[in-house]
């Protein structure tokens, strides 16, 4: 594994509580039991004296809007190198389970403010985009599709105009839904993964890296 990031970087996590995932927010060091503390356990294991800062600030049931909200103290302050983001499934299940619906379009909105920012005030920051996801593991998700689908081709769109680095995760987790695993091994709920789940996305965060 080639080292990918540079000495004395900092790398932040964001998105909702797929990367959140049980953080202690009061400690900046903890990264979670998920997909980022297994990305930096991984690297620090090849790489023991590469000097570089993972910080996690994924909240839990955010939608894109909230991190839009969040982006001073959450993403400028903590002025990151390489910043990777996972958001839209809440913009989809806040739908279903509140009434509460986020159209494509100010979905699209929303994030193309955030990823603005982001090249603006943070010009020299390398920016990965992880496209959201849902999983038939339970008899409703399959309805998310006619909302999530959509998000997903403008999170695809966004990605071509703003990212260094593309993970298209909902594809990645059908591929290996209908090859190796079942939705339930991979996410119980179709939104939260297992451990197996998180390892996958570790697994094609790194690689993305390490192929792009």
């Amino acid at each position: 594994m080639k080292e990918f990031f540079n000495k004395g970087q900092v790398v932040l996590f964001q998105g909702d509580s797929v990367t959140d995932c049980g953080r202690d927010r009061e400690d900046i060091t903890s990264l979670s039991y998920g997909y980022p503390g297994i990305i930096a356990k991984t690297y620090n294991l090849y790489f023991p004296d590469n000097e570089v800062t993972f910080i996690n600030k994924g909240i839990s049931g955010n939608r894109v809007k909230d991190v839009l909200n969040r982006y001073e103290k959450d993403i400028k302050e903590i002025h990151p190198d390489f910043i990777s983001i996972l958001i839209g499934i809440n913009d989809t299940w806040r739908k279903y389970d509140s009434n509460d619906p986020t159209t494509p379009e100010e979905f699209e909105e929303t994030y193309r403010k955030l990823l603005n920012l982001i090249k603006t005030d943070l010009p020299a920051c390398k920016i990965m985009i992880i496209e959201p996801f849902v999983l038939n593991s339970l008899p409703d998700r399959g309805l998310w599709r006619e909302d999530l689908d959509p998000k997903i081709q403008v999170v695809r769109k966004l990605a071509k105009e703003y990212a260094d680095y593309y993970v298209p995760l909902d594809g990645i987790f059908a591929k290996v839904e209908v090859e190796q695993y079942s939705c339930g091994q991979l996410a119980a709920d179709g939104v939260h993964p297992s451990h197996l789940g998180h390892g996958i996305i570790a697994q094609e965060y790194i690689k993305t890296l390490i192929f792009p």
